[in-house]
């Protein structure tokens, strides 16, 4: 894959792509294989160095509105055949998603969801605690109410998945510009005339923001409000387990947010601290690991004591109603926008480059996203919240 530092960059390409994580080479991508040429990735750092670096990635399509699990879907057709389309093994395991539920009220928001996803072609269903059990034998189904499983859910590895389609837009003649950064944007009138980078500058017509949780400093060097807020999300990972894991869902704890799958020769936990505070800092802490440990010792009792050798720390790129950003500007027809997904982008990521290309042909794409325009917080047409989980 042709990646480097580039001492001068292209001095002019079609579409510039700024962001090197999962949604900008699945963007890229996508226009390339669509025949889209002259196209420039921009990353300041390494390819997948932001969000998109965890080491396992969550891929379901339990949603509660139609858009979402419109995305989430695609997506998952789109991961079951990365081997042949870009062609890359990301390590997929379809082992499900398995919500835990200790309400009557979060079992009757979770069936709706259900008989939605279900309309929409998504497997899932609302199951027993005792089967729950039988699916994670960690779970303790002491208080538990039901809970909600789709076999077609799993994970994967985003690193794979990011070099998988880097590769594969590479080879359809994607420049791709690492330790680059965008130092500002140049507009005449209504139109975007250049990107300025600390490697140079390249004169172009469309820029396509996929910057992440940095993505409100890149549309504010063009005047677009891009809502997005960087919270701080962490993981650990146990001591190798003897004897092995059994192969579980990716289970989630509703009410806790605490949550843990199968990761290589033991098992991943994570939580999401309500008390985290908004910044870039992604040192890892161990202290919010207490707070699985509590959940854990309620939810699922053996995990609580098990050892863990370190962890990881990474950002979620939040908006206002924890839904995506994904358009183009109204007032400045050559910026588009696909970002705040708020811990979902990785899933939608396939989906989404779809859209990012038939956005900028000018064509329908395979769903209305318009509902996900960054101008919805100006008229007051927020979407639902989605849960902010996993």
């Amino acid at each position: 894959m042709s990646s480097s530092a580039f001492r001068t960059v292209p001095a002019s390409a079609d579409v510039v792509i700024v962001g090197g994580g999962v949604m900008g080479v699945s963007t890229a991508f996508h226009l390339a294989e669509a025949g889209v040429r002259n196209i420039v990735v921009v990353e300041r750092g390494e390819l997948g160095c932001g969000s998109s670096g965890k080491p396992i990635g969550g891929v379901r399509a339990q949603f509660s509105d139609p858009l979402n699990i419109e995305l989430g879907n695609r997506s998952l057709r789109a991961y079951r055949d990365f081997p042949h389309r870009p062609g890359a093994d990301i390590r997929l395991d379809t082992v499900g998603y398995l919500f835990l539920l200790d309400s009557d009220r979060q079992v009757s928001d979770f069936a709706a969801g259900v008989e939605l996803q279900n309309g929409l072609g998504v497997p899932s269903r609302v199951i027993s605690p005792d089967e729950a059990g039988r699916l994670c034998p960690y779970v303790s189904t002491d208080g538990l109410v039901a809970a909600v499983y789709s076999p077609a859910d799993g994970h994967a590895r985003p690193g794979l998945v990011v070099q998988g389609y880097a590769r594969a837009a590479a080879h359809a003649g994607v420049t791709i510009a690492t330790h680059t950064a965008v130092c500002g944007i140049d507009t005449a009138g209504d139109r975007i005339t250049g990107v300025h980078t600390d490697q140079g500058r390249i004169a172009c017509s469309t820029v396509i923001c996929a910057a992440g949780a940095w993505s409100a400093r890149i549309g504010d060097m063009v005047g677009v409000d891009l809502p997005v807020r960087p919270v701080r999300r962490q993981l650990a990972f146990t001591a190798p387990l003897t004897p092995p894991a059994p192969r579980i869902p990716f289970t989630i704890d509703f009410s806790s947010t605490a949550y843990f799958h199968n990761s290589d020769d033991g098992l991943l936990f994570g939580l999401a601290d309500p008390d985290q505070e908004e910044g870039f800092d992604t040192t890892w802490t161990p202290h919010w690991l207490e707070l699985f440990r509590t959940a854990a010792r309620h939810r699922a009792p053996a995990l609580a004591d098990m050892r863990t050798v370190g962890g990881w720390a990474g950002l979620y790129e939040v908006t206002p109603d924890h839904n995506a950003l994904i358009g183009r500007s109204a007032e400045l027809p050559g910026f588009l926008y696909a970002t705040g997904f708020s811990g979902h982008g990785f899933l939608q990521a396939p989906a989404v480059g779809e859209v990012m290309r038939d956005l900028y042909l000018e064509r329908e794409p395979f769903t209305d996203i318009s509902p996900l325009g960054a101008d919805r917080f100006r008229h007051g047409a927020e979407i639902r919240p989605e849960a902010h989980v996993v």
